[in-house]
């Protein structure tokens, strides 16, 4: 028998197959990652992309509640312990505990200088009196006399300090508003420096410290 001739064609359709499938393939491999990405945002979008239902927008950029609250509870900072920062200086017993009345004084009168500026020209209100909490603390302070007004006074003032610098470090890292960052500045240098002259009064129980500052905060949020 002789053998059957070759059948024509069949190697030019195996090769345009071979063709098409990698064409196929290529096709699917730059529609797959447009698909991918069809709901991503812009990685170019502008700032007004990017705020949320509780931000502020600003000259100086957007303003987040986290920013204004900040800013609320610097002035109230400053409506106590700049009293408190007087009474060390009248009523303690050592030169550390005076030291650290004077640096309570001089720290939160700059800072409230600070806070005053920043609210005007971002058009904030600022609260008039401290919260009940603080005005507690300073009856408190006003009723000691001696070496448990200075134990008082060093224990509650770092406590708080304690509090506020926890506070300071989220907003820094944080805030997208010129005029915050910078604030927070002058508050991380102030806080840290009264948290240094408290430290030295020698009055202050860590072993409480630890403790209260791992408890949630009992302060209540400003009412805006």
């Amino acid at each position: 028998m002789r053998p059957r001739p070759p059948v024509q064609g069949r190697g030019i359709f195996s090769g345009t197959g071979l063709i098409i499938a990698g064409l196929t393939t290529t096709l699917l491999a730059l529609i797959v990652p447009l698909w991918s990405y069809a709901d991503r945002p812009a990685a170019d979008a502008g700032p007004a992309d990017t705020l949320s239902g509780d931000d502020m927008p600003t000259r100086y950029g957007a303003l987040s509640a986290q920013d204004r609250d900040f800013v609320f509870k610097v002035r109230l900072a400053g409506l106590w312990e700049l009293p408190a920062g007087r009474l060390a200086q009248q009523k303690g017993t050592t030169v550390a505990v005076r030291t650290a009345g004077r640096h309570l004084v001089e720290g939160h009168a700059f800072l409230d200088e600070r806070v005053r500026a920043v609210t005007a020209r971002l058009g904030l209100p600022l609260p008039g009196k401290p919260s009940e909490q603080q005005q507690g603390w300073l009856r408190e302070l006003r009723a000691a006399q001696g070496m448990d007004f200075d134990r008082r006074f060093a224990n509650i003032l770092r406590l708080a300090h304690g509090r506020v610098l926890t506070l300071v470090a989220q907003v820094r890292a944080g805030t997208r508003n010129t005029l915050v960052r910078d604030l927070a500045d002058d508050a991380n240098t102030t806080v840290l420096d009264h948290i240094r002259v408290l430290e030295a009064t020698g009055y202050v129980d860590f072993d409480a410290l630890a403790r209260d500052l791992a408890a949630p905060a009992s302060v209540p949020p400003p009412t805006r």
